[in-house]
């Protein structure tokens, strides 16, 4: 494929959007505990909580603003939401303590609300059925290398200033809305259904998912086995600055690696686990988990942290996939939005309570986050593992 076929297809314009949005997020989330440590003047056990609204602004957003690009379309909401998360981020690099700073992250987690959501729709609007799954590896491909990308940026940036990573992640953002204005077309087919649009809006209609019980267990024990992940992203940077192992860059360099990990590695793992049973990868991801942890117990020279970081990746590979899959089979075809945007609660959850929990622990003791894991990511498998086993999975060689 040519580069000029590739901007005529709106479903390429919308998965390169994640190349943008996840270079944003990459700049600046492995620096942020730092930054808000040595130039915001926020104290270390506020830190997660600043890491909560981040979440938490999504998190309250979505039931009233979740259905917005039904409505108005998903150009302009694209466009909104582009430029006031690249705005957002701007405005955080003038930030100083606790309020204005939770207040400028709120903000951003309201725009970011509808911004991977709509993604999706785009490529759903326009590709047919039966080559979605090619478009949506495409928008993961491109979602991985802007992970690897984000944090090597960030390690350039910060040795200017902590706070030029804002900066960074904001021209990001600002090039995805360019993209948006002078690329994208609408996608929204308009009709007879139109006149429903207003039917169900907010939590309303999330009810049917939520009360699925075997749904529920199963993203809940997900939820606290990633919670337990979301503390490497927090805690790290913070114990390695703490120990004086790596420098602000080194700390980039190190989830630069682990991003490049995931990115040429992922589908080589799909493929030779591709006859594992559910059960079997999610105790296989604990396990190495848990060495991950316990390897950051033993010591946080550099060797160890090379190690620690590999094993993160590689049990993120392990498990990853697994859950969409799980959800998809739960889900009838009329409701299967509806159960992935309690995925997407679940995420939000995760994602607000995993930062704060993390940095607390830290707090008290910079051992406890990987003293508490341990025993949290064995829970949380055998959970998952539980819940999984009530699930057919279909088809888990399919890539992802």
């Amino acid at each position: 494929m040519n580069l000029l076929t590739f901007f005529r297809k709106p479903a390429y314009i919308a998965a390169l959007l994640f190349l943008f949005i996840s270079i944003g997020d990459g700049v600046m989330l492995p620096f942020f505990a730092l930054w808000a440590q040595k130039d915001a003047g926020v104290p270390v056990a506020w830190i997660g909580v600043l890491f909560g609204c981040y979440a938490g602004g999504e998190l309250l957003a979505t039931p009233l603003l979740g259905g917005i690009a039904d409505r108005l379309g998903r150009r302009p909401v694209l466009l909104a939401s582009t430029l006031g998360v690249g705005s957002g981020f701007l405005l955080l690099s003038f930030c100083h303590g606790v309020v204005a700073t939770a207040a400028v992250l709120l903000l951003i987690g309201v725009f970011e609300s509808v911004l991977h959501p709509t993604v999706f729709t785009v490529i759903g609007d326009v590709v047919p059925q039966d080559e979605t799954r090619h478009y949506f590896a495409v928008a993961r491909v491109l979602s991985s290398i802007g992970r690897a990308i984000g944090p090597a940026l960030g390690a350039l940036l910060v040795l200017r200033s902590l706070s030029t990573v804002f900066v960074g992640s904001a021209v990001a953002l600002l090039l995805a809305a360019a993209i948006v204005a002078c690329l994208l077309p609408e996608t929204r087919h308009t009709g007879a259904d139109e006149a429903d649009d207003d039917a169900e809006e907010g939590f309303s209609a999330l009810l049917p998912a939520l009360r699925d019980r075997r749904l529920g267990g199963l993203l809940l024990c997900f939820m606290l086995l990633e919670l337990s992940g979301s503390w490497v992203e927090t805690v790290l940077p913070l114990s390695v600055h703490a120990a004086g192992t790596l420098s602000p860059s080194g700390v980039g360099l190190l989830f630069t690696f682990a991003s490049i990990l995931t990115a040429v590695l992922q589908i080589p793992v799909t493929r030779l686990t591709a006859r594992f049973s559910a059960r079997g990868l999610v105790l296989t991801s604990a396990a190495v988990l848990m060495a991950a942890f316990g390897v950051l117990l033993a010591s946080t020279g550099l060797v160890a942290l090379v190690v620690a970081m590999t094993c993160f990746a590689v049990a993120d590979m392990f498990c990853g996939p697994l859950i969409p899959s799980a959800v998809n089979e739960l889900a009838a075809p009329k409701t299967r939005a509806t159960y992935m945007a309690a995925v997407s609660v679940a995420n939000d959850l995760k994602d607000t309570v995993g930062p704060a929990s993390g940095t607390m622990l830290f707090a008290v003791a910079a051992s406890l986050p990987w003293v508490m894991g341990i025993p949290l990511v064995g829970v949380a498998a055998l959970g998952l593992a539980l819940a999984l086993s009530r699930v057919v999975i279909a088809d888990e060689s399919a890539p992802t």
